[in-house]
């Protein structure tokens, strides 16, 4: 496996799993005690949708789905087969916990619920069903309130999501927005807020398929993309289409990489993302995808430096947090394999202290790409590598880089940072190092 590859697949953010109730309720749960029927035996905590099984153990729906769906075909406490199917609601049961939760409400317990009836097969397929049919009328307000109807049934539950998965929505999701990207690229102002809706109902069924995949690399989907990143009308819609965007990148081939990288106006949508974001997991989408597009090629990278991508990448990184900063650097390293992101980062007052700084105490990710960022700046003859290797010196990165090597590092980054410190090493005599960065002492290009 390729460094770049290793790199990005820690890029790409991790979904992580949540437990439902609040922290207050939890702690106002652990001060009052619950009668242990009350009691899930999967997750050990107090139901709100509790179902029986045949074998007569009653469970919270959302554990024994969940063990169900990880691949476990028996009753976790009695070992008999079980199915999802078999699974009945136990409305007495979540009846007298509701009415346990009211009558200690004084202590801080919330009433739970009444749960919604989950999605059946027979309407899960209707409701995909009808993104479908709207689409193939090119009635893109129809499909539009279809999708969101899809993505707020999706959002209800993981049962509701796995079942709507089942039915092919992110397929006919993928399809509607390939049918109907034309219309937008024409100029249909008014199908901005469904395409919008139709590719945030799409965030829902992530990982997409390949099928849905083909239909989002279309040459039409792919400029529709670019269009609802750089002008959709709602925010949502631009943080939607970068996130579908990334889903398309992280699993794309060489060709199709390229065929982004190549569709007018999406280096110029990444870079708007970067400059003004719209939201955290707008701005990360757009730098992971940016990595994929740079790793892949060097065009590519000289197309996003072209449109602003360095000066935007070192503005992000000044204050950035440990995620955002181990994407816009792996992204910003990418951009300085072409002569044109040398060229810009070289000019910039802030490329070089940013690099310094963000070597240490971020992350080993961040280290990595910090260090082969500066020395691609430093490495050449010219006298632009001269300047960055002067402006390091000034702000310490020698010192930073004996310590990176006391510390330990290995592979490349060793490798590139041995390299740094013998190019920094002849120039140390007639440079003044300061210890540290003040960045608001510095003044801004921009």
């Amino acid at each position: 496996m390729s460094r770049a590859t290793r790199a990005a697949s820690r890029l790409v953010p991790e979904i992580p799993l949540l437990r439902r109730g609040s922290k207050q309720q939890r702690a106002a749960e652990e001060e009052v005690a619950v009668p242990a029927h009350f009691v899930c035996p999967i997750s050990l905590d107090l139901m709100r949708d509790p179902v029986t099984a045949p074998t007569g153990i009653t469970y919270d729906r959302e554990s024994v789905e969940g063990w169900l769906a990880r691949g476990s075909a028996r009753c976790p406490v009695t070992g008999l087969p079980l199915r999802l199917a078999d699974l009945v609601p136990n409305h007495a049961t979540r009846r007298m916990i509701q009415d346990w939760c009211v009558a200690n409400r004084a202590s801080g317990v919330e009433r739970v619920p009444t749960p919604k009836v989950p999605l059946g097969d027979a309407d899960a397929a209707e409701a995909v069903a009808a993104v479908s049919r709207a689409a193939g009328r090119g009635d893109v307000a129809s499909c539009g309130a279809a999708a969101g109807r899809a993505r707020a049934l999706g959002k209800e539950s993981d049962r509701n999501r796995r079942c709507l998965a089942a039915a092919g929505a992110g397929r006919a999701l993928a399809a509607a927005f390939g049918r109907l990207a034309g219309e937008r690229v024409e100029g249909a102002g008014a199908a901005s807020g469904a395409l919008g809706e139709i590719l945030a109902a799409a965030t829902v069924f992530f990982p997409l398929d390949d099928e849905a995949r083909r239909c989002i690399a279309s040459p039409a989907s792919l400029k529709s993309l670019a269009s609802v990143m750089a002008h959709g009308g709602e925010l949502a819609a631009r943080a939607s289409a970068a996130v579908v965007l990334r889903e398309l990148a992280s699993s794309a081939d060489g060709r199709t990489l390229e065929a982004v990288a190549r569709t007018p106006g999406m280096c110029d949508a990444l870079v708007r993302l970067v400059r003004s974001p719209v939201s955290a997991p707008a701005t990360k989408a757009a730098l992971v995808t940016a990595y994929y597009l740079v790793s892949a090629s060097d065009r590519a990278a000289a197309r996003l430096a072209e449109f602003g991508a360095v000066p935007a990448l070192v503005e992000l990184l000044v204050d950035a947090d440990k995620g955002t900063s181990e994407k816009a650097l792996a992204a910003l390293d990418g951009v300085l394999c072409a002569d044109a992101g040398l060229a810009a980062a070289r000019a910039h007052a802030l490329a070089v202290p940013v690099l310094v700084k963000k070597m240490f105490r971020v992350s080993d990710m961040a280290t990595e790409f910090a260090v082969s960022a500066l020395w691609r700046l430093c490495r050449a003859g010219d006298a632009g590598a001269a300047a960055c290797r002067a402006e390091a010196l000034r702000v310490g990165a020698f010192q930073k880089l004996l310590l990176l090597l006391q510390v330990g590092c290995g592979g490349v980054t060793k490798e590139r940072a041995s390299e740094l410190l013998k190019m920094l090493n002849g120039s140390r005599g007639s440079v003044e190092c300061i210890e540290t960065v003040d960045f608001k002492g510095l003044k801004r290009p921009f």
